[in-house]
């Protein structure tokens, strides 16, 4: 079975604020984006669950959260048969995209298929929290207002089509380091949530590309500022607005026409300020992703 788990960006992030568990409260926007990991997933006859990927550090054990999804769902249907599971991984890693999160939600509903399991989307989704919080979102996928700690989604409508570029610099972020770091209750702007989903529903990409927001550029984008000056860029380069997704560092950039996104795309390429760059666009709920 072969399936195709796409990343995510944050249209807004706002950091409501620290709970007294250490958690954070979020309200987010989040959209799939084209971006995908392939996973292969094979059952086998001998009993266990085996991990490969393309990607050399990328751990293939309980320590990687496609082995921890398959594990979790296989132990408490006691499914006697085992599974080998090919991670092709194209998301950049640590990078804000949710990549580990998407490849464990791929391989829940994969593996719930596979064996005939029978869980509903709801269910696998009450199961995937269990893994991370960006998990349930990531089974559900499209246009959402995510709030809690990230685990009650609202669905939104489709987010109106347009090209986006998504860079990573050569850097890596640790979510942890970045909220360890984030004053949350000290935060003085905080982005119009509710203003961007109302957008959303009027099909209004100004009205979206004027309130991207992200609270975690605080932390994130003051320790790296390569990070600015890709965002920079790209509005040198006709983007409508650019943001970091995330904790970062990826940032995406909007635009409203392909071909000014196709030559920044090339331009940005070529500069040198991103190690990896994508020319992709949304992906919308009602098209079957998995």
């Amino acid at each position: 079975m072969r399936m195709k788990a796409y990343g995510k960006i944050n249209l807004g992030l706002d950091v409501v604020r620290r709970r007294e568990d250490g958690y954070h409260e979020v309200r987010m926007i989040m959209q799939t984006v084209g971006i995908h990991d392939r996973l292969d997933l094979t059952e086998k006859d001998e009993p266990g669950i085996t991990v490969r990927t393309n990607v050399s550090f990328l751990p293939c054990d309980e320590n990687n959260l496609v082995y921890k999804a398959a594990k979790l769902l296989m132990e408490e249907f006691d499914v006697k048969k085992g599974l080998d599971i090919y991670l092709d991984k194209h998301i950049p890693v640590a990078a804000g995209m949710a990549g580990g999160s998407t490849d464990a939600a791929a391989v829940l509903v994969g593996v719930n298929r596979m064996f005939s399991l029978g869980l509903s989307q709801k269910e696998l989704m009450e199961r995937g929290v269990k893994i991370g919080a960006d998990v349930p979102y990531c089974i559900m996928r499209g246009t959402a207002l995510s709030e809690g700690i990230g685990e009650i989604l609202t669905p939104l409508p489709p987010m109106v089509e347009c090209p986006i570029i998504v860079a990573k610099p050569a850097i890596s972020v640790s979510t942890k380091f970045v909220y360890e770091n984030l004053h949350a209750n000290e935060l003085e702007y905080h982005p119009d949530i509710d203003g961007m989903a109302e957008a959303i529903k009027r099909g209004d990409l100004k009205g979206v590309v004027d309130r991207l927001g992200n609270v975690l550029e605080t932390v994130t984008a003051t320790k790296y500022p390569v990070i600015e000056e890709i965002k920079a860029y790209l509005m040198e380069r006709g983007a409508l607005g650019a943001l970091m997704s995330g904790s970062g560092p990826t940032v995406f950039a909007i635009f409203d026409n392909e071909e000014t996104a196709e030559k920044a795309f090339e331009d940005l390429k070529n500069v040198g300020l991103a190690r990896q760059v994508f020319l992709t666009g949304v992906k919308n709920c009602g098209k079957r992703l998995f």
